[in-house]
């Protein structure tokens, strides 16, 4: 089934663009082509109400409802993430038949440390005897003579080579070096985010014909106070978009360009994993799909609870996917898993299942279908993210301390001089507020901020 425009949609409001300033076409006019002007008999019946044909425009409240907000004092923020436990690294054979193995950089592996070494169809496993240097070590396996004894591994494998433990003889000297742990360092700026809005004096005392409304619940007959809670609403907006859409200034960028802050996309990016995945195709392959999901996140974090924020499109492919799991043979379909309820389980706008051991809790983002954001740029682009749930500790160095957060937050700059998680002061002659000899009001919006994501890589980007 197709959806088609009707005759007239080329005058379909469907991109609204709002003007930086009041112009006559904010008013209605009786003049206009096609009516009979002021000279008609009869004003036209006036319908007082200003029609809401987008429902709630604004997209703001995803961060709201997978973070928190902190304030900071200083120009950027560092945390610091525990790396791994256990030592894998990517290495080369070397010399096959003395077992000497190269790795790309320095290594931590020790003299008396048993190792497994591996390639694609085999796996030995190793006594190291010697480090000759800090970027190679003699291994050698315990079943046999070499590493190259039938062909198990020859010069030049590609393996991967994991400490697994140790092992000394009798009476003699233990460990004279230590491994010390690491840690990896991230570091954030804000940005500082600014808007406005104007009204002349005569514009403000002109008593409009349209009663009008707002996001932000403001109402009445005069048509700036809706203008100013518009502006207001989308700059609201774009505190939150500011914060999923940036990233840093590349060395390659004009100079004219920003610093620029690191938002959720590049961070996930950066740091976190993408897939195509769970594209709808088939039930089958978008249960495939969210297996390579859950063994991606097996090999990090494994956090059990998982916030699944994702188009249309993905969204109703998991509800199929689901769906398809309850129903077998010919014309047959079981409907025990909810409970025998045949109303119960077609509904079919599921909200959160669990995989394994994953708990997924789905919600639609407005950000992403919202043909005045991302939804415009359709399914190839950005169709969703998964945001791991609950709190993560890491050490903050500014405070040299360690601190339990969210993965995903928020950090503003604030003092006791100046708050600058959301500043409007008011300048001009109008309404009240009397600061220049100019004759208009204008409403002047500011913040400062940056978004922190802790441990990215327990994030995942559908792309």
């Amino acid at each position: 089934m197709a959806v088609i425009t009707p005759s007239g949609g080329s005058n379909l409001n469907s991109v609204p663009a709002p003007a930086k300033q009041t112009l006559s076409s904010n008013y209605i006019d009786f003049t206009a082509s096609g009516t009979a002007g002021w000279a008609q008999q009869y004003l036209p019946d006036l319908m007082e109400a200003e029609a809401e044909v987008f429902g709630k425009r604004t997209i703001s409240g995803f961060l709201e409802m997978v973070g928190a907000e902190e304030a900071m004092t200083s120009d950027q923020v560092i945390w610091s993430e525990q790396g791994r436990l256990h030592i894998k690294l990517a290495a080369t054979v070397t010399t096959a038949s003395s077992g000497l193995i190269t790795f790309g950089s320095a290594h931590e592996i020790r003299v008396g440390d048993t190792i497994l070494v591996h390639k694609a169809a085999a796996t030995l496993k190793c006594y190291v005897s010697a480090v000759p240097s800090a970027t190679t070590i003699t291994a050698l396996p315990y079943a046999q003579a070499n590493l190259g004894t039938g062909s198990s591994f020859g010069d030049g494998n590609s393996v991967t080579v994991l400490v697994y433990g140790s092992e000394f003889a009798k009476g003699v000297a233990g460990r004279t070096e230590a491994i010390a742990p690491s840690f990896k360092s991230f570091t954030n700026k804000p940005i500082i985010i600014k808007d406005m809005y104007q009204v002349s004096g005569s514009d403000a005392s002109q008593v409009g014909w349209v009663e009008v409304t707002g996001e932000d619940g403001q109402n009445g007959y005069l048509w700036y106070l809706k203008a100013e809670g518009d502006t207001r609403a989308r700059f609201a907006d774009y505190l939150e978009m500011s914060l999923v859409e940036s990233e840093k200034k590349a060395a390659s960028a004009a100079g004219g360009v920003p610093d620029g802050t690191e938002g959720l996309f590049a961070a996930i990016e950066d740091r976190g994993h993408t897939t195509t995945g769970v594209d709808g195709n088939t039930a089958a392959e978008d249960l495939d799909d969210f297996d390579e999901i859950l063994k991606k996140f097996d090999g990090q974090g494994a956090i059990e609870e998982n916030m699944l924020y994702v188009n249309r499109k993905v969204s109703l492919s998991i509800d199929d996917m689901l769906a398809a799991q309850n129903s077998y043979g010919s014309g047959g379909t079981s409907y025990g898993v909810f409970n025998n309820s045949e109303d119960m389980a077609l509904n079919l706008g599921f909200t959160g299942f669990r995989r394994g051991s994953y708990d997924f809790y789905k919600q639609d983002w407005k950000y992403l279908n919202d043909q005045g954001t991302r939804g415009a740029f359709g399914d190839n682009d950005i169709r969703g993210v998964i945001v791991p749930a609950g709190t993560s500790s890491v050490y903050d160095e500014v405070l040299g301390r360690n601190l339990t957060r969210p993965f995903l937050h928020v950090r503003y700059r604030a003092s006791q001089a100046d708050d600058r998680r959301m500043k409007t002061w008011i300048v001009g002659s109008v309404g009240g507020n009397i600061t220049t000899d100019i004759d208009k009001m204008e409403v002047h919006y500011l913040s400062e901020r940056c978004l922190v994501v802790q441990g990215a890589n327990n994030f995942m980007l559908f792309n």
